[in-house]
């Protein structure tokens, strides 16, 4: 089985099946292989006991024909006997099953999150997060109930369906006829309501995630909803995708509805109890044994009831185990390069004619070539849209050039390993993202066994260290998701603590004092200079304090690169930095 590229991966001492859905659940079910012994000695434990109460009361009756009280006496203790050890076998069997499940679930959410963590960024951009989250949750959730009770159902009503072939010829064997003809007709209707089942099942897991879909997309927008008074036009929309999932739903119970083994079920019990009586009236079964014959076609009402509800079941999480596979074996461009280049860098970095599109019509950088020494300071600067962000997107390899390459110390980006790469690249971005745990977590994000110290030196150089002491609980207070308790400052001070913390040897600011107040900036600014010591830092900036500041200065239009210098030669030489500067 061929691995799928991965930029992390977590070594296991096996591997799953991924060849097809179903290949790839039993490679997970056979791991708890006790358990399925377990699950199919319980399932037909239970139906043996069952298929003894129909024998045993057939014995009562003929007991009952001839006089004998002591043979109806002891019909009835083993009845009573075989009906309690019928409970632990049926007990067995349950709790089989529930463990298959739940491990089957935990094992698939594991693999699953930490399939997605090593998806690139390419990958989460053409997947909305609803969407992920449905399949993650709701879907893998399927995939337990398909074991439990999906498949326990599926195995003892099997067993269910095997006992009259067992047991009848025990009492004559002509009385297979009915049971086997059953079993035919059966199974061909089972199929057939399978081969129907399978795509609604799909279309209703589909429905759910497109419906997860727009919830998400509507909770995680509601700033914008609200600010352009769209509650009523999002409201619609929703609306739309529960009506969309409301009719899928429908359409599997029309097609449930529909389930011809029950009408199968009232004529095989009409047939088999004129065959028997016809077997009885020539003289070769007694009353005793037209009785437990018919007792054992009712075995076939257990089958044939749960078969509507475990099929379903079974077919719901094999389109869930469909969905989640599909994200987990979907290509992505990067790999982890366990075994690249992982060497401390010195933080020089050469652009050779790099080209690269987010999509394939359009290129949002071409033809870019530069290189920065190591501890050097460069700032880009260009017009919104220039690709000033795009290139340190590919500096990191969240994406990979389309053309030319990238070399950091020499070195192919691409050669490197990716975790060892990044390690040492630190980006701010305007856009931060903080995750809704304490303070103090959020700034030793990416600081591997971060002291207490350590963290709170870290904020003081960020300026960061007043406010998040006047806050109630200090380093301990939990922050919103994405920070959005705090203000933007607050935010941004607290990025600039976790890069300094990580104390990296490339350091990106994309703009990240844009919500500083000036005051404040002149602080971070002498803090920015002191990290930037001894280290390559690339600034995007709008800020001419900034700028001039920088030892190298890189003009960006339309993608590509328009001039090089110092802010001085610059001004002098590059007509498109006199027009930004003049901005400034």
């Amino acid at each position: 089985m061929a691995l799928v590229n991965s930029e992390f991966v977590v070594q296991r001492n096996w591997q799953p099946d991924r060849a097809t859905p179903l290949r790839w659940v039993w490679s997970h079910v056979r791991r708890n292989f006790n358990w399925v012994i377990g699950l199919f000695v319980g399932a037909f434990g239970n139906a043996a006991f069952a298929a003894a109460v129909p024998l045993l009361i057939g014995a009562a009756f003929t007991a009952v024909q001839i006089g004998d009280k002591n043979a109806l006496f002891w019909a009835a203790i083993w009845i009573v006997v075989g009906q309690l050890v019928r409970a632990v076998v049926q007990l067995l069997r349950n709790f089989s099953s529930e463990v298959i499940g739940q491990r089957l679930e935990r094992e698939v959410r594991d693999e699953l999150y930490t399939s997605l963590l090593g998806k690139s960024m390419a990958f989460h951009d053409s997947k909305p997060t609803g969407e992920i989250m449905a399949r993650a949750t709701n879907d893998v959730r399927e995939m337990n109930l398909m074991l439990n009770p999906g498949i326990n159902l599926v195995v003892g009503s099997g067993m269910f369906l095997l006992m009259p072939i067992i047991v009848a010829p025990s009492l004559h064997w002509q009385l297979l006829l009915v049971p086997v003809l059953y079993l035919l007709v059966y199974f061909w209707l089972v199929f057939d309501y399978l081969h129907q089942l399978e795509p609604v099942t799909t279309g209703v897991r589909t429905a759910f995630g497109d419906l997860n879909a727009t919830l998400a997309e509507a909770i995680d927008g509601i700033e914008t909803v609200k600010g352009a008074a769209q509650e009523s036009r999002e409201q619609t929309r929703f609306s739309a995708a529960v009506r969309r999932w409301r009719d899928s739903f429908v359409r599997q119970g029309d097609v449930e509805a529909i389930f011809l083994p029950v009408l199968l079920l009232g004529v095989v019990q009409g047939a088999g109890f004129f065959h028997s009586l016809l077997l009885f009236r020539a003289g070769l079964i007694s009353v005793g044994d037209l009785i437990s014959f018919n007792g054992l076609l009712l075995l076939f009402g257990f089958p044939t009831f749960t078969a509507q509800f475990a099929y379903s079941q079974v077919s719901s999480g094999l389109a869930g185990a469909r969905r989640i596979l599909e994200l987990i074996t979907t290509e992505t461009e990067l790999d982890e390069n366990k075994a690249g280049y992982a060497e401390p860098m010195r933080g020089e970095i050469t652009f050779e004619n790099v080209t690269f599109g987010y999509n394939d019509a359009l290129h949002a950088v071409h033809n870019v070539s530069f290189t920065i020494a190591p501890g050097q300071t460069v700032a880009l600067v260009g017009q919104t849209g220039a690709g000033k962000s795009t290139l340190t997107k590919l500096l990191n390899r969240t994406y990979d050039v389309s053309s030319g390459r990238i070399l950091v110390d020499g070195v192919d980006v691409r050669e490197w390993n990716i975790a060892a790469l990044r390690r040492q690249i630190s980006m701010i971005e305007q856009d931060i993202f903080l995750f809704s745990r304490t303070i103090g977590e959020n700034i030793a994000f990416g600081g591997d066994n971060a002291t207490h110290d350590q963290i709170e030196a870290a904020a003081h150089a960020a300026q960061a260290h007043d406010f998040i002491s006047r806050l109630s609980d200090g380093y301990d207070t939990v922050i919103g998701e994405r920070g959005v308790t705090l203000s933007g400052g607050q935010r941004q001070r607290l990025a600039l603590a976790r890069a300094f913390l990580t104390d990296p040897r490339i350091l990106v600011l994309d703009d990240s004092t844009s919500a500083i107040d000036s005051a404040t900036e002149d602080r971070i600014q002498q803090a920015i200079e002191q990290a930037s010591k001894d280290r390559t830092t690339i600034l995007i900036t709008h800020r001419l304090s900034q700028i001039r500041w920088a030892d190298l200065i890189i003009v960006m239009r339309k993608g590509g690169v328009s001039a090089i210098g110092t802010h001085e030669q610059l001004m002098e030489s590059s007509e498109a930095y006199q027009t930004i500067f003049s901005k400034l």
